[in-house]
């Protein structure tokens, strides 16, 4: 990777919050090569120290480890920095099941001491929201402006997807009622290099299984589809999205829009991975359907489709995911130590 050593005068002082998870590094490291002036955030709570370790040399970036909470932290590094791209949260539907106390507080209280230390200095912030935020919606595809509809307090799988509401209104209030230009952006199912399969992400678990030579995994009856986007194709929307100044108090999908169920993708990383072996594969011998009571907790809810309508970006700035899934299947598996592809 070839980084430039200077930056330019006109180019914004970044500050990543959770800078160095895997969508995070992926920005942080984009940002670089185009001459920005990058610092950031992370209490590597589900972030890795080696995302970002390669860039530590660079003379235009800076890291701290530790809590957005931690408000003497946030007031230095937000009072030092022209924009604030926030990302910092929790992830990985696992983490949700398991710990919903700590994905709750961490994603309401963090996002408002970003806002908070924004608005101190005036700072622009771009604030990370999910496709989770549409619930049981059934309208295919998702638009922005489209109504919610969420399962029963009772269940904690939907915890998340309120609390990442509770961000969006409170990043829209603070625009509306202080004029704070705030952008909010939902990411759909983001994939690539660098994300890991503790916390439930599913092509990261799938290729992990393949690669041991054991049966994937496939949650419910794997009918369920979702469509699949590349972190690099992610980190181009949000920093068109970071750069144009129409798109303040707005809110933008961020997401592929090619459908695979989840049994079919278990299906393609078998066979991708037999390819680059030499071997024949039968994927269906090897795809173990396993009940979304035993995966998670009793009464897992889950959503059927999951499709972008990402119209409003593309009018915005012109943006449209470009990389297909074999190509995000062919870079993370480029990734691991005994594949070269």
């Amino acid at each position: 990777m070839s980084l430039p050593s200077h930056r330019s005068k006109s180019l914004p002082r970044v500050l990543i919050t959770g800078g160095a998870g895997f969508i995070g590094s992926h920005l942080a490291e984009e940002l670089l090569t185009r001459g920005y002036s990058i610092t950031i955030i992370d209490d590597l709570s589900t972030g890795r120290f080696e995302n970002i370790a390669p860039l530590t040399a660079h003379p235009n970036f800076r890291f701290a480890i530790d809590t957005i909470t931690n408000e003497v932290v946030m007031d230095r590094l937000v009072s030092e920095c022209d924009l604030i791209i926030h990302l910092a949260a929790a992830v990985g539907v696992m983490l949700i099941v398991e710990r919903p106390v700590h994905t709750i507080e961490a994603n309401v209280m963090g996002t408002e001491a970003v806002l908070k230390t924004a608005l101190r200095y005036r700072t622009k912030v771009l604030i990370a929201s999910t496709s989770e935020v549409y619930g049981k919606g059934n309208k295919i595809p998702f638009r922005e402006d489209d109504d919610v509809v969420l399962g029963a307090t009772s269940r904690s799988r939907w915890g998340y997807a309120a609390s990442k509401m509770v961000d969006e209104f409170l990043g829209l209030a603070y625009h509306h009622e202080k004029n704070l230009p705030v952008v909010i952006f939902r990411l759909f199912n983001t994939v690539g290099p660098r994300q890991s399969a503790r916390y439930g992400m599913v092509i990261p678990r799938f290729v992990d299984s393949a690669l041991k030579g054991k049966k994937l995994p496939v949650f419910g009856d794997g009918k369920q589809s979702r469509c699949f986007m590349h972190v690099r194709d992610a980190v181009e929307a949000i920093i068109r999205l970071s750069e144009n100044p129409d798109a303040v108090g707005k809110v933008f999908n961020i997401g592929a829009t090619t459908e695979i169920t989840i049994h079919d993708l278990a299906a393609k990383v078998i066979t991708t991975i037999a390819e680059t072996q030499g071997k024949t594969t039968h994927p269906a011998e090897n795809i173990e359907l396993i009940p979304y009571e035993e995966a998670y907790a009793a009464g897992f809810e889950d959503m059927r489709r999951r499709v972008p309508d990402i119209s409003k970006i593309k009018a915005l700035t012109g943006w449209e995911p470009t990389r297909t899934l074999d190509e995000i299947l062919k870079d993370v598996l480029a990734e691991k130590k005994h594949f070269s592809i």
